[in-house]
């Protein structure tokens, strides 16, 4: 029989005859061995690579250029071309959201929720199956600062696209029976968030944190007294107010040109018009932050859980502070980073955790420093006393050049992707206008941040890594972990729960 053999098949004239399958198996075998050896042979050993090539400079950031316009009503325009690819993102930005004065709690992004149920006479299935067919996406959400709408969609389809936006925008239905099926899944996620050991640790953190004066002391979805009393007049009242052409930009990225974007933004939201009064959100550096910062620990109790959630929180900082850049080095070496201190000790080394990580939150109106882990019940003590040994490490013994090097090369080089799509683009824009810091001083802050020194940091660690203002929050089995961890003196310790 004359076969013809090769590595990756076997080409037969004619069928093997029965029980000539196993010789014809062997055949194969000894082939491939062989011209695997071959190859081993031909390929001089020394000719392999055994050490990491040396990395050559890193590429220039470029960052796009915004161009700005406005309509008639206050609307405010902003635009970025990249051209590479026929999309366009939009995003229409209403400063005030959850902050929005009179806002109960959680109805701002109750009502966000709400846009996207039905709008310009059509139901939410309807609006999505148009929204489906033009390829596009859009969504609809707030936080503290904002209510915010987004949409990509290929540059064909802007017209349609933008139109199913302004009606989204100008048009909800806000019907009777979406906003009681929406209030029902609320209230259900509030009663069951209390079998969530995160979401409990979460609600207990922020509560101790914050004065009950203060818009962090309380959750953005709300709580059930507030959620109870939303229906469609509560819904229609709130959106009336803070749909606001004078306190809204349209940002604009992608395959688009500043003529085209002023032309698309006349069309379909020109006719906006604005309420009689403007409602704003108080000034951010007029919120009173918490005047006192004692070390403590509170423990709320979940029997026979398997694991503790840990959340330690201190004192923050603007993101506009001078010390922005070697603070955000400082937490990247600390728990910002996958192979941060945090994460590789009480992960890698130790297996106490799947991840542990720090961060500053940074917002108009400055949220905490916080470090966050989900450790096994049996080592909860010993968890929270590595990190203490971390965090004194850090102000007592800096940090090494390698670590240096390695955070400075993780913010500056990673940052060079995220300016690549219309959407990351987008979140770039958004991102400069809820701070007020121009796009265009992004490489000088890069550039800062190269700069920064090991005495830098540990100058920083120093000044916000204070355990004598750290709250500790401990959410797991009081049976199990309590002992452990009165013994390691953090400060007094309080049992509470989730409604108090």
């Amino acid at each position: 029989m004359n076969h013809i053999l090769r590595k990756d098949v076997i080409l037969s004239e004619a069928p093997p005859q029965q029980g000539g399958g196993a010789k014809l198996k062997d055949l194969v075998r000894s082939a491939i061995r062989g011209l695997t050896a071959a190859a081993v042979m031909a390929s001089p050993l020394t000719a392999q690579v055994t050490t990491a090539p040396a990395l050559g400079p890193a590429p220039k950031l470029s960052v796009p250029v915004v161009q700005t316009a406005s309509l008639p009503n206050g609307l405010q325009i902003q635009v970025a071309r990249n051209a590479e690819v026929p999309l366009v993102e939009a995003r229409l930005i209403i400063n005030g959201g959850a902050r929005l004065r009179g806002t109960v709690p959680g109805l701002a992004t109750f009502t966000a929720g709400l846009l996207t149920e039905g709008a310009g006479g059509m139901s939410a299935l309807k609006l999505a199956e148009e929204i489906d067919f033009i390829g596009a996406t859009l969504r609809a959400s707030a936080g503290w600062e904002n209510v915010t709408l987004s949409m990509s969609v290929p540059k064909r389809s802007v017209d349609r696209g933008l139109t199913l936006m302004a009606q989204v925008l100008l048009s909800p239905t806000f019907a009777r029976s979406d906003v009681e099926r929406e209030r029902s899944l609320r209230l259900a996620g509030l009663i069951s968030a209390k079998d969530s050991p995160r979401a409990v640790a979460s609600k207990v953190f922020y509560r101790n944190l914050f004065p009950e004066s203060h818009p962090y002391h309380m959750s953005l979805t709300g709580d059930s007294a507030s959620v109870a009393a939303f229906d469609s007049a509560a819904v229609r009242t709130w959106w009336k107010s803070a749909a606001d052409p004078r306190r809204t930009t349209l940002i604009l990225t992608g395959d688009v040109t500043l003529e085209e974007g002023l032309s698309w933004a006349a069309t379909h939201f020109n006719g906006w018009q604005a309420p009689a009064a403007i409602v704003g959100a108080p000034l951010a550096r007029d919120v009173a932050g918490p005047s006192q910062w004692p070390a403590r620990v509170i423990l709320v109790d979940k029997p026979e859980a398997a694991q503790s959630v840990i959340m330690i929180g201190g004192p923050g900082m603007s993101r506009t502070d001078p010390d922005y850049p070697a603070v955000t080095v400082m937490n990247t070496i600390l728990g910002g980073s996958f192979s941060s201190r945090l994460n590789d000790l009480l992960r890698e080394q130790l297996g106490y955790t799947y991840g542990a990580g720090s961060n500053f939150s940074f917002a108009p109106v400055a949220g905490p420093f916080m470090i966050s882990s989900d450790v096994r019940t049996d080592v909860t003590d010993s968890s929270l006393a590595v990190i203490f040994r971390e965090i004194n490490a850090m102000r007592t013994q800096g940090v090494t050049d390698a670590e240096l090097a390695r955070a400075r090369n993780y913010l500056v080089l990673g940052s060079l992707s995220d300016y690549e799509t219309a959407g990351q683009i987008a979140g770039a824009m958004s991102n400069a206008l809820l701070f007020h810091i121009p796009l265009a001083t992004v490489p000088t802050e890069l550039a800062r941040i190269n700069a920064v020194t090991a005495a830098d940091v540990q100058r920083m660690a120093r000044l916000r890594l204070d355990p004598s203002q750290m709250t500790v929050v401990v959410v797991g089995d009081l049976a199990r972990i309590r002992a452990g961890i009165e013994k390691l003196g953090l400060g007094p310790i309080e049992v509470q729960s989730y409604e108090k």
